[in-house]
């Protein structure tokens, strides 16, 4: 068996909604956790050693900077794109609900039949939740612009007022592209 170690580099921000933790690999954002690394370093161990063999978590300030600045401009309503490579870990579904996610623009909301409809799986709705619902970089992949098929604000892994937050701040700075 091989003893390779991925590094992890992390950082802790402020944001609107308290602290986030950021997680990075080598190649890219991994894992987007609401609250700080102590408060977040029982799951964050576990999803390590479920998903790789071995892990370091290096504090990485430095290195992470151009995610905390982009973060933070989203926040003042200054980025409405991430430009931010990711490294993500899912199941091929989940893999394929995330990038739907991905392409729901700034300001605007979808619902999980949406979404379904999207990945060409109309009948899988369920499936699109749970897949939204393990999503490890919420705000750059978008699932808090997911609804109910209503238009009421449901299921959101930091809360439902963090995601009422998020729609809020792109409420309030959402300019339409000129046509």
């Amino acid at each position: 068996m091989c003893n390779i170690k991925t590094l992890f580099s992390y950082e802790e921000m402020d944001s609107p909604m308290g602290p986030l933790t950021v997680i990075a690999t080598q190649n890219g954002i991994c894992r987007i956790d609401f609250g700080s690394l102590e408060e977040n370093l029982p799951s964050l161990q576990s999803w390590m050693s479920k998903h790789y063999l071995k892990g370091e978590l290096i504090h990485s300030p430095e290195e992470l900077k151009p995610v905390v600045d982009q973060l933070a401009s989203y926040f003042n309503g200054n980025l409405q794109q991430f430009t931010i490579p990711l490294d993500l870990y899912g199941t091929p579904f989940q893999i394929k609900v995330w990038e739907e996610l991905k392409g729901i623009p700034y300001g605007a909301t979808c619902s999980y039949k949406d979404i379904a409809q999207g990945i060409g799986a109309p009948k899988a709705v369920r499936a699109v939740g749970s897949a939204n619902n393990k999503n490890p970089v919420p705000i750059i992949i978008p699932c808090h612009r997911v609804v109910g098929s209503n238009g009421a604000l449901v299921g959101y892994g930091g809360g439902l007022d963090k995601k009422e937050l998020l729609l809020n701040i792109e409420l309030q700075n959402f300019i339409p592209k000129s046509s």
